[in-house]
């Protein structure tokens, strides 16, 4: 795997991935109290689902949270997030200015440590931001959602190749599978991927079908993988549980 470092955290380590919690909360007293239940856990990354947030449209609010969220995860790097209502997101009346808004003023603040951003986004505005967080010295992950289906392979494979063009540090790429064949689709897309790009890679397919690529995708190329901090969703599972399981198989796998 490809590798670089985020805080004290090596995204692209060999023997098994990154753990990611995100925080869904709507309101600050509900996202710091899922930050409470989930730093205790130690996953390797807290991400911050910032379109579920009631005062989004609040850069001070947005940036005074995010802070708190930093200095509550302690060493535990904070990915920032703002998922489109096209790409899986929450209902929210920011048009693409104000969202941009919001990503610029969290890397100048640096109170996060990654940021992810669509691929689907106007070129301009991907360009903008990732001159923008490299200056302020921010990850940038540049990613793609299909909350409908999973594409071709040629499909897949163009994301992840689409992200590196475009000086992504990490690709991501999220699907939803219809069938079994599809979670094997990615996988393969993933490991093809990982075999020509020169950053790390992130990929999952969701749902009760995809959870296989939640314990097994780092195996075939992915960096990251995601578990819920509390009440999972289906295909999910929770931070101690995903982390017992991928320690039997990384043991397994290599042995040791």
């Amino acid at each position: 795997m490809k590798r670089i470092r985020v805080g004290g955290e090596m995204i692209g380590r060999a023997d098994q991935p990154l753990i990611c919690s995100p925080l869904i909360g709507r309101s600050r007293a509900a996202i710091l109290d899922e930050v409470a239940a989930i730093v205790p856990k130690q996953p390797d990354l807290i991400e911050w689902r910032v379109d579920f947030f009631e005062e989004v449209s609040d850069i001070a609010a947005v940036i005074d949270l995010a802070s708190e969220i930093k200095a509550a995860a302690a060493k535990i790097p904070v990915i920032f997030a703002f998922r489109a209502m096209s790409e899986g997101g929450g209902a929210c009346a920011l048009n693409e200015s104000d969202i941009l808004k919001l990503y610029v003023a969290a890397c100048a603040s640096r109170c996060v440590d990654l940021i992810d951003y669509e691929m689907s986004n106007p070129v301009t505005s991907v360009a903008m931001l990732r001159e923008v967080s490299r200056n302020h010295g921010v990850t940038m992950i540049m990613s793609y959602h299909n909350h409908q289906a999973t594409p071709e392979d040629a499909v897949l494979s163009e994301k992840f190749a689409e992200a590196e063009r475009l000086g992504a540090d990490v690709a991501k790429v999220v699907v939803t599978p219809r069938h079994s064949e599809d979670v094997l689709s990615l996988l393969g897309a993933t490991q093809k991927a990982s075999r020509t790009c020169a950053i790390p890679l992130v990929s999952m397919a969701m749902g009760g079908i995809g959870a296989v690529s939640r314990v097994f995708g780092w195996a075939y190329g992915s960096s990251v993988t995601f578990a819920a901090g509390r009440s999972p969703k289906p295909g999910q599972m929770r931070i101690e549980e995903l982390r017992s399981v991928l320690a039997s198989v990384s043991h397994a796998l290599h042995g040791g």
